[in-house]
């Protein structure tokens, strides 16, 4: 009976791994949402935090400052995730910021004088996304290949594994409902 006393007694003195860090929750969350900018990012830091600690929950446990241990883990989660985002790019944009980054390059900003950072580009580039998306599938891969990609007609419907002749006729379709919604919208910004 003195033994099954003593081992509850143990265990109410040393805390488990849950417990201590379920108590630093919340001003792990706060602090949390100010490296990462909002509170679902910091909900994902905290969460990914977790599991790392968990994984040695001895060394969180002995540390002489859990919350300075835990707050650690969060900041090192939030430094990777920032890393992470940052090197993450559109795939087809590698190919004009080598151009604009020598100097040598007459994208969009260059006939104005300056380079604008990019947002001109980026600009051209969503409203492209926000057209192709108003095509089919077939048609929107027809216009990516030839006319972004730099693809022959014939080279596209390879890639496509449809006819040459199919592969005209979407891009021929595709490019008429873009005028289309190109002619919509000037009239639409006319009538303002």
């Amino acid at each position: 009976m003195a033994d099954a006393t003593s081992s509850s007694a143990s265990s109410a003195a040393s805390p488990t791994f849950d417990e201590v860090f379920c108590g630093l929750l919340p001003r792990l969350y706060r602090r949390a949402v100010m490296l990462a900018g909002s509170r679902q990012s910091a909900e994902d830091v905290v969460h990914e935090a977790y599991l790392r600690l968990a994984a040695r929950p001895q060394r969180f446990l002995a540390h002489p400052e859990p919350y300075a241990y835990a707050f650690t883990a969060v900041l090192n989660v939030a430094r990777d995730a920032y890393r992470k985002d940052r090197r993450q790019v559109l795939v087809d944009g590698m190919d004009g910021v080598e151009d604009a980054g020598a100097g040598g390059g007459a994208g969009p900003g260059a006939a104005g004088g300056g380079w604008d950072g990019g947002v001109e580009r980026r600009q051209a580039e969503i409203e492209a996304v926000r057209l192709l998306g108003k095509l089919s599938h077939r048609q929107a891969g027809i216009v990516i290949l030839v006319d972004l990609d730099g693809y022959t007609i014939d080279q596209a419907a390879k890639i496509m594994k449809v006819h040459r002749g199919t592969a005209a006729r979407h891009r021929a379709r595709a490019l008429d409902r873009l005028r289309a919604y190109l002619v919509e919208s000037e009239h639409g910004q006319a009538g303002r």
